[in-house]
């Protein structure tokens, strides 16, 4: 039963997006949704217990009996466990609250969603390049959809720019995907690993410039700067519930990155071991550094989230060149907690504002205070603020979001800085010996600049606009948000489970070798 259930993942959304485009009536369709979410994350959590058996199994599922070379194949670890549950958890919300309104802004939003994890689970479990083409191809297509959910200029142009974007990233991938198999004969991520040690001079210098290639379409796909300026203002533009749902995706081109490096450039690669960590580091700096000029520069509340997703992806970027296993453990912990953080707050965003975000108003001028209109002022003028139970909520939850995004504590954000921060200071070895203290000071400016951002943020939504309008929360937009919540807060107190089985999946990530042999071999260890 094991051995079938890799491909539960991506067989459980496709069948239940084509059901959803056959049915038309909106309950019955979004009990499907809620069902197939459901469905999903206990496949998930069934692989993440399955993988982390004795001292790690990685699962093999063969499409076929074909040659390793050419076969199909899917291959769920520790690592792929983790995305897939974090895909699933994010479905899940994003179904929920999608099904009040904004599901029904344009039609088959549902179903697009589903599409949307099935790309995503595919990309996480395919262990050859040319497939994981297919599944970014499917992902995208349905996020295309999901982005001009709803219609309007804002979307349109958004949409139109983020369209041309990543058919220029994917045209990049193709051509970098060419090269590899022109060069090696196989696109199977196992096999390369395996024959990168023994390319010849030329042939080596083909495959890295093939690898490279491929790793700028990964990048344009991780909003790396400066490839990531469409990011922002696309997640912006997309209805609460999608952007949440995006809040994964940036983690994809990641997740691709961190795959194929630790497997094609470790220490056994000879010539190639290591190959583009320098560029990766500087690319994962400067996206921190660009992402806490925008969060300090956004006007809006989607913007500065986008703007906090670039921190988090630019982190993982830059942690991943180090590859030592507290540092990376500590990075994944992270990518967990930033990105539920960053789909709670575009979910906020859309019980914030009627229109499913909120510009940020400039507060009125202070007036000079004179100490002679003292007293003008009596007791009795005085009045008791009443803050409206809305507004209570909503405040409350915009705090939680702020400290996990900050990483501020006692909230994970703060664990999992503090678990990246422990094995930097110790100077562990990267592309350059001042790495470990560049990433150091920018975790810790980056939580400075992030709480600095958010408080204005907060400040100008409850505060600066003293005749708003409470709004209206509906109870089924308003407890997705709060099992987000909760879910992070349950982190807080049940931290170590977690972040032992995250020590762990970095560990096995670290170790090629134990995902090569079960590939070759068509079968688990």
């Amino acid at each position: 039963m094991t051995a079938h259930l890799i491909i539960a993942p991506i067989l459980i959304p496709l069948a239940a997006a084509a059901a959803l485009l056959l049915i038309p009536r909106q309950r019955l369709s979004g009990a499907l949704a809620i069902a197939a979410s459901l469905a999903l994350l206990a496949v998930a959590a069934a692989l993440a217990a399955a993988t982390d058996r004795g001292s790690g199994l990685t699962l093999v599922y063969r499409l076929g009996d074909w040659p390793t070379t050419v076969a199909i194949v899917l291959v769920a670890d520790r690592l792929a466990a983790v995305m897939m549950l974090l895909a699933a958890v994010l479905g899940l919300v994003n179904t929920l609250y999608a099904f009040s309104r904004w599901s029904r802004l344009g039609p088959y939003y549902l179903a697009l969603s589903q599409f949307l994890l099935m790309g995503l689970n595919g990309a996480f479990l395919t262990g050859d390049l040319f497939n994981l083409f297919v599944f970014f191809e499917i992902l995208l297509a349905a996020s295309y959809g999901l982005l001009l959910h709803g219609s309007g200029a804002k979307r349109v142009v958004a949409g139109l720019h983020y369209i041309v974007i990543n058919l220029a990233a994917s045209l990049l991938f193709l051509i970098g995907v060419s090269l590899i198999f022109g060069v090696t004969g196989t696109l199977n991520m196992a096999v390369l690993a395996e024959q990168v040690a023994t390319l010849p001079a030329q042939t080596r210098s083909l495959f890295q410039v093939g690898a490279a290639i491929l790793g700028v379409a990964f990048l344009v796909k991780a909003a790396a700067w400066p490839l990531g300026f469409w990011l922002p203002r696309t997640y912006d533009a997309a209805v609460p519930a999608a952007a949440a749902m995006f809040a994964i995706m940036t983690k994809v081109g990641v997740y691709a990155i961190m795959r194929l490096g630790l497997l094609c450039f470790s220490a056994g690669a000879a010539a190639s071991a290591g190959f583009g960590d320098l560029w990766l580091f500087l690319a994962g700096a400067t996206t921190i550094i660009v992402g806490i000029a925008g969060m300090l520069a956004a006007r809006d509340l989607g913007r500065l989230t986008g703007y906090s997703v670039l921190v988090s992806a630019g982190v993982l970027l830059a942690a991943i060149v180090f590859r030592n296993p507290a540092v990376l453990a500590g990075a994944l912990f992270y990518m967990v907690v930033s990105t539920l953080g960053a789909a709670a707050l575009y979910l906020l965003s859309g019980l914030i504002g009627p229109d499913g975000g909120d510009e940020f108003e400039e507060p009125s001028l202070l007036e000079a205070y004179d100490p002679e209109t003292e007293d003008a002022f009596t007791e009795e003028d005085e009045t008791a603020v009443v803050i409206p139970a809305p507004i209570g909520v909503l405040s409350a939850g915009f705090l939680i979001c702020t400290l996990l995004i900050a990483g501020i504590p006692p909230l994970p954000g703060y664990l999992a800085k503090v678990a990246m921060l422990q094995p930097l200071l110790q100077g562990p070895a990267g592309p350059t010996p001042a790495a470990a203290a560049v990433l150091a000071s920018l975790l810790i400016a980056s939580s400075f600049f992030a709480l600095l951002a958010l408080t204005r943020a907060g400040v100008q939504i409850w505060w600066a606009e003293p005749r708003r309008v409470p709004p209206t929360i509906r109870l089924v937009e308003a407890a997705p948000v709060a099992a987000l919540l909760l879910a992070c807060l349950v982190l807080t107190l049940a931290v170590e489970p977690p972040l032992a089985f995250l020590r762990r999946a970095a560990d096995q990530a670290l170790e090629p070798a134990r995902y090569i042999e079960p590939v070759l071999r068509g079968s688990g260890t």
